[in-house]
Formats: C-alpha cells, sequence, structure tokens
C-alpha cells in the first residue's frame, strides 16, 4: 500500500476535529475553569466549532494539490 504524503496529511487534518469534538470529550468534560463566562466543555465545543471549517479547508486544499 502505497500513500502519498499529502493524501495522508488530508486525513490527518480532516481527523483532528472529529478526535477533538468525539473522543476528547471524557477528558475535558469540566464546569471549572470558565472560559469567557462558559463552562470549559462548552467552551471547548464552541472553540472546535469555530476551528473546524479552518482544519477542513486546510484539508481540501491539501487534497486539491495532490
Amino acid at each position: 500500500m502505497n500513500v502519498r504524503p499529502q493524501r495522508l496529511w488530508t486525513g490527518v487534518f480532516a481527523l483532528i476535529p472529529f478526535v477533538a469534538l468525539s473522543l476528547a470529550i471524557p477528558f475535558v468534560n469540566r464546569v471549572e475553569p470558565r472560559l469567557f463566562g462558559l463552562p470549559f466543555l462548552l467552551a471547548w465545543i464552541v472553540v472546535w466549532m469555530l476551528l473546524t471549517p479552518a482544519f477542513l479547508f486546510v484539508s481540501y486544499r491539501l487534497d486539491q494539490k495532490g
């Protein structure tokens, strides 16, 4: 199986938001500290919802180059 490094990075950038929003939740499930007045878990989800399009854009651009 020969996978080009660019194709590998495309998958990695696409998987990072999934891991952060699905698999990391048990590790960040806290009320304290509060960020911007939000419990940490809610702030974590909001931040990743804002970052996800950036990761998917990078993944898309890497896929277009390959």
